[in-house]
């Protein structure tokens, strides 16, 4: 396990951190809880936080558990034991009370805290599989719909402090056609393949909203920016084929950019790029279209930009 391990005293953080060590765990020692904080919230990889009751001026150890499990928030396991030399009830209840999972005595024998890290890894093993069954499509691998409105939402939120941020709306063309024509396995590879060309974009938010709708939010682009992201999206799943008993399937999708307004919630982002991506739909499908302003929803479709690039339409294609 990836271990954070918190105590003001270094001779007890060593003392621990080889005990640790020598049971082939990670350790990240801090005398500092602050300095721990900051480190639990970038290394998204720390599993469990060790810390002794007893810290610094800024807080206790039972503080520090209260701020972990904020830090942490509900898409992340974090397994927290609280070390203390007064292993007395009310304190051990504190401690629970407060956060922590386990209670130990300090300075921890080995044999015991071997023992309750292999609960610990059992227990955070089980917790990252339900958060990742929570949070994703079963058949594509994506963002189900309500880990995508959390995930674009944060999104929006650093947008407003001045981030760009953009969001992409695709749908595949004529998608009832491929599950009425060749079937749902192959419809369902289909769904499977759009989902793997689209998450190779780095950095990105993918999810699936339903269907063969779809949704990508990107941090750090404009709509321009997002523009090419799209059209060469559009490109890669054009050039996928897939078999079935009736021979290869292609396809292709359309597409919606929007980017982020100030004052926006991630719906209104999300509505001005459906606004567009039912503009390509209109225009005949296989496209880009990039929403020109903030009121498009109001203005359609005057408030539409069409993307001038088209490619020519695929003869074994569901359209």
């Amino acid at each position: 396990m990836r271990i954070l391990l918190v105590d003001p005293s270094r001779t007890a953080l060593k003392i621990v951190s080889r005990l640790l060590e020598a049971d082939g765990h990670g350790v990240h020692a801090f005398t500092d809880e602050i300095q721990a904080l900051t480190y639990l919230a970038e290394d998204t990889r720390i599993e469990a936080l060790l810390t002794s009751v007893e810290l610094g001026d800024t807080m206790s150890g039972l503080e520090l558990c209260w701020q972990a499990r904020i830090v942490a928030g509900d898409r992340r396991p974090l397994y927290i034991i609280v070390m203390s030399s007064n292993y007395e009830r009310g304190h051990l209840i504190e401690a629970l009370d407060s956060g922590a999972d386990d209670f130990i005595g300090k300075p921890p024998a080995a044999d015991e805290l071997y023992a309750r890290l292999r609960a610990a890894a059992r227990l955070t093993t089980m917790q990252r599989d339900l958060i990742n069954m929570a949070q994703t499509d079963p058949l594509t691998g994506a963002f189900n719909r309500r880990a995508f409105f959390q995930a674009a939402g944060e999104a929006c939120a650093r947008a407003a402090a001045g981030v760009p941020l953009s969001a992409i709306m695709m749908d595949i063309d004529h998608f009832k056609k491929i599950n009425d024509g060749y079937g749902h396995d192959v419809g369902d590879n289909v769904l499977r393949g759009v989902s793997t060309a689209a998450n190779r974009i780095d950095g990105a938010v993918f999810g699936r909203l339903g269907g063969e709708e779809f949704a990508i939010v990107l941090e750090g682009k404009n709509a321009h920016e997002a523009q090419v992201v799209a059209e060469g999206l559009r490109a890669l799943i054009m050039a996928l084929s897939f078999p079935s008993a009736k021979g290869e399937v292609k396809l292709t999708c359309s597409f919606g950019v929007s980017a982020f307004q100030p004052g926006d919630a991630v719906d209104a982002m999300l509505k001005r790029a459906d606004v567009a991506l039912y503009e390509a739909k209109a225009a005949g499908r296989n496209r880009v279209v990039v929403c020109a302003d903030a009121d498009a929803h109001r203005t359609y479709p005057g408030g539409i930009i069409r993307a001038e690039r088209r490619a020519p339409a695929l003869p074994n294609a569901a359209e």
